[in-house]
């Protein structure tokens, strides 16, 4: 797996949130050519976003259908992020998402569970502490 370095540009540099991470990476390449993308960081999901994922939305429906939270959110990747043409599909990992899109996913989700097996999944909002 290709690492990801975050930070900041700063003055038309690019200063790195771990120094000491990239530092080493870089020199497992030293004397091979590279390349380098610098772009604007996306939004990935939040970590409250990925708690009620696994801690809500994944139990409840695991407990319904018996599978363990890792199996039940495996099968709600294949049901609702494949993608793909012909007799060819790959499904699309839900770390890739954004806050809006990984928002939306869980909303195709929620809705699927009220509408299809008549599983409510509360909001957010609606759990208690």
């Amino acid at each position: 797996m290709i690492p990801v370095f975050t930070g900041t540009v700063i003055n038309n540099n690019f200063k790195p949130d771990n120094l000491q991470r990239l530092s080493e990476y870089l020199k497992t390449l030293e004397g091979v050519p590279c390349e380098a993308t610098v772009r604007k960081r996306k939004a990935q999901r939040s970590n409250n976003q990925n708690n009620y994922y696994f801690g809500v939305v994944c139990k409840i429906l695991g407990d319904y259908f018996g599978y363990t939270e890792d199996e039940m959110h495996d099968a709600l990747k294949m049901k609702f992020l494949r993608h793909g043409a012909c007799d060819l599909e790959t499904v699309r990992s839900t770390t890739k998402l954004n806050t809006a899109e990984f928002e939306e996913y869980l909303e195709k989700v929620r809705r699927w569970a009220i509408t299809d097996h008549n599983v409510n999944i509360p909001l957010p909002n609606e759990i208690e502490p």
